[in-house]
């Protein structure tokens, strides 16, 4: 089936009568190739950019997503919401991990590197290692390397700031560090990235080494989300029915990320628990950084993410940034609201107000009222979490999506514009984990059209807690066949 193309989630005898119907509506078949390989790709391989503070990471990271995404600031403390970016070179995907957000001293410096280096290692595929080739290699820069030798996974050294000839000595000087060829970067003004990415692409693997619930008898993944002190571990320790996991009144006391296998409801989960981090009030800051690095790394390496919300407090704005990472990442997802127990009258409706405004985005994730503490409701867990990963997996028959759409165009056609009146000619589900979708188009759809269409597509078909992505092509303008 993977000639040369991948047809995504398509049988051969579908792609072939796709790809006819394709051409009838004048459509350029490498054109609607490409569009079914890249909405049909699986997870990503992931790539981690580590270093110590300064070297250049953000730098580099914006260098290989070619765009200035990852703000670089020179205030450390600089926290972003995002950590992942979705990246491109000589036409292979990838993710990349931006550890360069937040470096002052956070437990001391060579803790706080290795601490940022250590998630982001362990959620990526292979790693960029980043030293500043004009400083030389530091004790920090050997602490690194000793954490990235136990880990075992590939490693790219770049030596950084190598702006012309004499730089070059000064990266040779690196091969010192045990970790093969230094390649001379300068990611301010782009020099060298050209080679290192081609050594990035051989050290990454094709697809990700992960095999999303295919392993034979592999426990499917969870992941334990939700902003520190909101009950993750209570919850974990619940679920357990034992105390594996320390848990404090101070916000944020687990540490170490611990993997759990535990039986629910007949079945064994693998839970991976991303407790906050122990945070100290001046270094608020780090500690959220460190969170949603964590939490990152977590929901790469699920398959669906348990968000757990406080529902005695208002739902903030972390709670909503750890919902998008989630959604951005494609997982699975259930929305679990702790404390329940603990609510009156006056909060509930409150809190119902709440999620239809600030949830309206993620209406179609299973929601579970549970208590951490008393272990209310926690048999709803697991039909939840079921459910949600059904609706992950989901794949539509073309032939049947195209009827779907037919009915869709006529009932609702997309409003005119600018005297023409854009529409949906066919689709196709072109992968799973979550559903991606795409569709051709004569013309461009708004975004408020394709929000009706993902509605419908829910309404229809199900898709139950799973984010579902819809990719448009327009036809390029040129003759129609006759």
């Amino acid at each position: 089936m993977n000639d040369q193309h991948d047809h995504g989630a398509l049988g051969d005898a579908e792609y072939t009568e796709f790809m006819e119907l394709a051409a009838e509506e004048g459509f350029d078949v490498e054109d609607v190739e490409g569009a079914i390989e890249e909405a049909g790709h699986g997870p990503l391989p992931v790539l981690a950019v580590v270093g110590r503070p300064n070297v250049g990471k953000s730098t580099l990271v914006n260098r290989i997503i070619g765009r200035r995404e990852a703000v670089v600031q020179d205030k450390p403390g600089v926290t972003r919401d995002r950590v992942t970016y979705e990246a491109e070179w000589a036409g292979r995907r990838f993710k990349v991990v931006d550890t360069g957000g937040w470096e002052q001293d956070v437990l001391g410096l060579d803790a706080s590197v290795a601490a940022q280096a250590e998630y982001a290692i362990e959620a990526a595929d292979a790693v960029v290692f980043v030293v500043d080739s004009t400083v030389g290699a530091t004790d920090t820069d050997e602490a690194v390397v000793k954490l990235l030798r136990r880990a075992g996974k590939p490693v790219v050294l770049c030596a950084n700031k190598v702006d012309g000839q004499s730089g070059e000595a000064d990266a040779t000087a690196l091969w010192s560090l045990g970790l093969g060829q230094p390649h001379p970067v300068s990611s301010l003004h782009g020099r060298g990235t050209g080679d290192m990415l081609d050594a990035v692409l051989e050290a990454l693997p094709e697809a990700p080494a992960q095999t999303f619930g295919n392993a034979v008898g592999g426990p499917r993944r969870i992941a334990l989300i939700g902003r520190p002190n909101v009950g993750k571990s209570s919850l974990l320790n619940k679920v357990a029915n034992e105390d594996r996991v320390v848990v404090n009144e101070l916000a944020g006391t687990t540490r170490d990320p611990v993997d759990e296998l535990i039986e629910l409801g007949g079945i064994t989960w693998k839970f991976i628990d991303t407790a906050g981090i122990r945070r100290r009030v001046h270094l608020q800051e780090g500690a959220d950084y460190y969170a949603s690095l964590r939490t990152a790394a977590a929901v790469e390496k699920a398959e669906v993410a348990v968000v757990l919300i406080d529902s005695s407090e208002s739902i903030s704005v972390q709670d909503q940034r750890i919902i998008t990472m989630a959604v951005e990442a494609g997982r699975a997802m259930v929305v679990a609201f702790n404390k329940w127990d603990t609510l009156d009258e006056e909060r509930r409706y409150y809190l119902e107000r709440e999620i239809e405004t600030e949830l309206a985005q993620i209406a179609w994730a299973p929601r579970v009222n549970v208590s951490a503490v008393t272990g209310r409701h926690m048999e709803k867990l697991v039909p939840a979490i079921e459910t949600a990963l059904a609706g992950w997996e989901t794949r539509v028959p073309t032939g049947r999506l195209n009827a779907f759409l037919g009915e869709i165009v006529a009932s609702h056609p997309h409003p005119i514009r600018g005297g023409k009146q854009p529409r949906i000619l066919f689709g196709t589900q072109a992968g799973t984990k979550p559903p991606r979708f795409v569709l051709f188009a004569s013309g461009f759809l708004e975004h408020g059209y394709r929000r009706f269409v993902e509605r419908r597509l829910r309404e229809e078909f199900g898709f139950e807690g799973t984010p579902i992505h819809i990719s448009v092509r327009v036809r390029e303008k040129r003759g129609r066949k006759k």
